[in-house]
């Protein structure tokens, strides 16, 4: 069978606490997806749980700790007790952007964007201050790890190693050489072992030929994602790794329900749902050898069909057209 990981991006804005938000107004809108309409409920965190119990699927929230850095670290336990109390799994992630503001620098005082830009030392001191974060916020055991903007390089995988954590989810085949700095293929469909890291890639289609589309709620219409998944389950692929963020499900000004990737998110519930050869997992349901498993198998990706990315154009225009304007009616 093949895993389906849905995964979360569970992360405060940067943006907005540059912009001078206060932390409750940034956790309200980044985590639980609240938005400027006088009704109708929040879309964050939440609402995707609703739908993944809805349909008996596991999530996995990839949940930042490092602005604990700046605004201190009682804002993260309730996020992870929601997340564990309703059976879903908690994951580092880390945007070292947040570094930038933080009073006291636990790499005295170096700063980056991604994690990749700092030295393995430095790495290996973040990932184990993120992961005792979440730990003392609740998370008992932290195995897995997504680089925040994918910005992860080999030296990420060595102090991944160094500190015990599994697994990495950092490779993107869209970012590998522009931002994600792993040495790993562009075509890396499956999980492989790399440095002491099993690598579990973000998965895709080919969108044209020679292209890349990552299966990303926001990015990808509900007819690509079900035909990558069901190619994976055709093909017997040991994983389909699916991203989104606790924050997509809202316009990018924040104001509103952007209802076209809430139909998606749905959309791909239900079919996850159906699908006999497709179970939902965390990363504490993988085998351990699973990169072993599958490492002499030739895996592909599901063909283009320029019909199906045209109605994608065509559907992220709308959507961008009635979801994204500045005015845009409630």
């Amino acid at each position: 069978m093949t895993a389906l990981l849905i995964t979360v991006d569970t992360e405060l804005s940067a943006l907005l606490h540059q912009r001078g938000v206060a932390l409750d107004a940034n956790v309200a809108s980044s985590i639980w997806g609240r938005h400027g309409q006088a009704s109708g409920q929040d879309v964050g965190i939440g609402w995707q749980m609703d739908m993944l119990d809805r349909h008996g699927l596991k999530g996995v929230f990839f949940l930042d700790p490092l602005p604990a850095l700046v605004h201190g670290p009682d804002f993260l336990r309730p996020i992870v007790s929601a997340i564990l109390g309703r059976g879903h799994e908690v994951q580092l992630h880390a945007h070292t952007e947040w570094l930038a503001w933080a009073d006291k620098s636990p790499v005295k005082g170096r700063q980056g964007r991604n994690i990749g830009d700092f030295s393995l030392d430095h790495q290996i001191v973040l990932l184990d201050l993120g992961r005792t974060m979440l730990e003392q916020a609740g998370a008992a055991s932290i195995t897995a790890f997504r680089a925040g903007n994918y910005g992860a390089n080999d030296d990420t995988l060595r102090a991944l190693a160094a500190i015990g954590l599994s697994w990495d989810s950092s490779v993107n085949p869209a970012y590998l050489g522009s931002g994600c700095d792993i040495g790993l293929p562009s075509d890396l469909i499956g999980p492989t072992r790399r440095l002491g890291a099993a690598e579990l890639p973000i998965s895709g289609i080919a969108d044209r030929p020679g292209g890349f589309r990552p299966a990303q709620v926001c990015a990808m219409s509900a007819r690509e994602m079900a035909a990558g998944l069901r190619h994976a389950a055709r093909h017997g692929h040991d994983s389909f790794v699916v991203v989104t963020h606790s924050f997509e499900m809202l316009s990018r000004d924040r104001k509103r329900p952007n209802r076209t990737v809430m139909r998606r998110f749905e959309q791909l519930c239900r079919l996850a749902q159906r699908l006999p050869e497709v179970r939902s997992s965390g990363f504490a349901d993988l085998p351990p050898d699973l990169p072993e498993r599958g490492a002499a198998r030739e895996l592909t990706r599901v063909a283009p069909d320029r019909l199906r990315t045209v109605q994608r154009m065509v559907e992220q225009a709308w959507a961008t057209w009635r979801y994204e304007r500045r005015a845009a009616p409630a």
